[in-house]
């Protein structure tokens, strides 16, 4: 079931309460998933670079350290950063399970993510010059609480509400993706990939590497690397649906746009809403109304449409 949700933004590089507008989007979808909630938010552009990563997890036992080696992730990290030259700016970390590093560095942005992921039980969720994903379990509410994410202001962002059916309920397999190694591409996605294994053969053959068993990750690191090759997301979006087979719905983010590719059966959802201020997609149209406040009128995106928007 699921439910999926962008926001952006006119104005260019303005800064907007996207952290609260996407909270409320998802928070009117928790019926479709309740098991776990994702952002991914892209502040204005800055210097530097942002890394979020996900520490040890609580195995749901009696785990008499977990606070020990949490801190001991946090050390190693850092120096495991410095070690490759990172020069560090600052290290939040409003979950006990989370730290988001902002820092310059004039290296190898894989080579670094490769090295920190090598520290046991650390993931590197986001890294780019202004994506910052963040997910967890629970509903909107209490994911934005605890990451403070009602304070979090930018530019555009999308977000999903999980309902776990085919992996399990744990931060690994939420939503949103992003393509590993490609700075500031992410994904969320509603529906199902038929041919998801052979094109994850393909792509680990090519060097790729996945952290979770989902098919929405599939979906970001072809996208990025389609781009990387030379493709427009646009372009890239529309090779996927000739290429990737199922059912769904999917929307993707660059540092500078947003865009939503529905397959040809056109089975799976989404509302769309555009104004001279901002657009607005998401699985129900009452998640849109959440975030403006007058009449409106929206609409379905025929099958096998790809719509992109740049701010």
């Amino acid at each position: 079931m699921c439910g999926i949700a962008g926001i952006i933004y006119s104005g260019g590089d303005r800064a907007h309460e996207v952290g609260r507008d996407m909270t409320r989007m998802l928070q009117a979808m928790k019926h479709r998933g309740p098991d776990s909630t994702g952002y991914a938010l892209y502040r204005p552009a800055a210097e530097g670079y942002v890394m979020h990563v996900k520490l040890a997890e609580s195995n749901g036992k009696a785990d008499f350290d977990l606070e020990g080696r949490q801190r001991r992730q946090r050390r190693e990290v850092e120096t495991r950063m410095r070690e490759l030259g990172a020069r560090i700016h600052g290290i939040a970390g409003k979950s006990d399970h989370a730290m988001t590093v902002t820092f310059e560095l004039d290296g190898d942005l894989k080579r670094l993510a490769d090295y920190v992921e090598d520290v046991r039980g650390t993931e590197v969720l986001s890294l780019g010059r202004s994506l910052e994903i963040v997910k967890d379990l629970g509903d909107a509410q209490t994911v934005a609480a605890d990451y403070g994410l009602d304070e979090f202001v930018g530019t555009h962002a999308i977000g999903h509400a999980r309902m776990a059916t085919e992996s399990d309920v744990d931060i690994a397999n939420a939503h949103p993706y992003w393509a590993y190694p490609f700075p500031d591409v992410a994904v969320v996605h509603n529906g199902q990939l038929t041919n998801y294994h052979g094109w994850r053969r393909r792509l680990e053959r090519a060097g790729h590497r996945f952290q979770s068993d989902c098919d929405s990750e599939i979906i970001a690191v072809y996208l990025a690397e389609r781009m990387a090759g030379g493709d427009s997301l646009e372009d890239a979006m529309r090779r996927s649906l000739g290429e990737l087979d199922g059912a769904f719905t999917y929307i993707c983010v660059t540092e500078d746009a947003l865009g939503v590719a529905k397959d040809e059966l056109g089975a799976k959802p989404l509302v769309l809403y555009e104004s001279d201020e901002l657009v607005a997609l998401a699985s129900e149209e009452i998640a849109i109304r959440k975030v403006v406040d007058r009449e409106i009128e929206t609409y379905d995106p025929y099958e096998g449409a790809v719509m992109v928007w740049t701010r």
